[in-house]
């Protein structure tokens, strides 16, 4: 991977520096990239400060002519941001390939704001920090087989990917992984309040409940059996397991936190037209089952 990573790209720019480009940084780094061939353009000197700091690259205040050398520009702004980014970076920037990060803002619009068609969009999480990260992408027509390729060999570099075959499809990755982390910590932190209330110190309870997701997810990972079907196998009737698995069936929590998706989904396309310019409309969430 290294010596491919360092053929593919002479110099790769970020515009924008925080955590999501941190971790794509750190990762080329550990992969044999030169930190010399990686540019950075953070107007916050704290951010820029932490880059060069923590990696040694070159972290310019504004967009400049350092950035012409990139065969790869990483948008790593928030959506709201993107276009004024590309109108400050964009007469330095078209003849490179564009990759971005910014949740909700579509390829169309994208496109017409860098000036070129060869645009992938990409939607990470935050896993990406420890190199366990999933990220699914989409690539506009323009994009080339050797360009997904360059591609690939950047976002492994922060854990696993995943290409979409429809842009819209990445409304549904955010909802799922862009989003999902936030949903394990939310449980994290109700069965840490739940064992705490029934006896356990905090560090007890969190340290039970991180090695029981982490645990989970893993075997999940390895088996060919779907989720049901491996809930079924610790779920005797009658059990702890049943009377717990029955109390949240009752509550409809399943449905409750798949209407919790589709409005993460909805919020997704809602950026898009928000600081994009391409119209969407919003699906309907599920019915309720009784």
């Amino acid at each position: 991977m290294a010596a491919s990573t360092e053929s593919s790209f002479d110099t790769i720019a970020f515009i924008g520096g925080g955590n999501m480009a941190s971790a794509i940084i750190g990762g080329l780094i550990r992969q044999g990239m030169p930190a010399a061939r990686i540019a950075v353009a953070e107007p916050w000197d704290e951010a820029r400060a932490a880059l060069l700091q923590a990696h040694g690259i070159t972290a310019l205040a504004e967009p400049g002519a350092a950035l012409e050398r990139a065969r790869l520009v990483v948008w790593a702004v928030k959506p709201q941001m993107l276009r004024q980014a590309a109108a400050a970076a964009g007469s330095f920037t078209r003849h490179a390939m564009h990759l971005s990060v910014a949740a909700g803002v579509r390829s169309d619009s994208i496109a017409e704001w860098v000036g070129s068609q060869r645009v992938v969009r990409a939607m990470p999480n935050t896993p990406a920090l420890i190199g366990r990260g999933m990220t699914a992408l989409f690539a506009r027509a323009a994009i080339t087989a050797a360009e997904r390729a360059d591609v690939e060999q950047v976002i492994a570099t922060t854990g696993e990917y995943l290409w979409m075959d429809d842009e819209a499809q990445l409304d549904a990755a955010t909802a799922l992984s862009g989003s999902g982390p936030a949903y394990v910590y939310f449980f994290l932190q109700a069965m840490t309040q739940a064992g705490s209330d029934m006896g356990l110190t905090r560090d007890q309870a969190h340290q039970l409940a991180v090695a029981t997701f982490a645990g989970a997810a893993e075997l999940a990972h390895r088996s060919a059996e779907p989720p049901e079907l491996l809930r079924r196998r610790v779920t005797s009737k009658g059990g702890t397991t049943h009377a717990a698995i029955t109390s949240m069936q009752h509550s409809r929590i399943d449905w409750h936190f798949m209407r919790a998706l589709h409005a993460a989904r909805d919020r997704a396309r809602a950026l898009g037209d928000e600081f994009g310019n391409a119209p969407s409309g919003l699906a309907e969430v599920p019915a309720a089952r009784s």
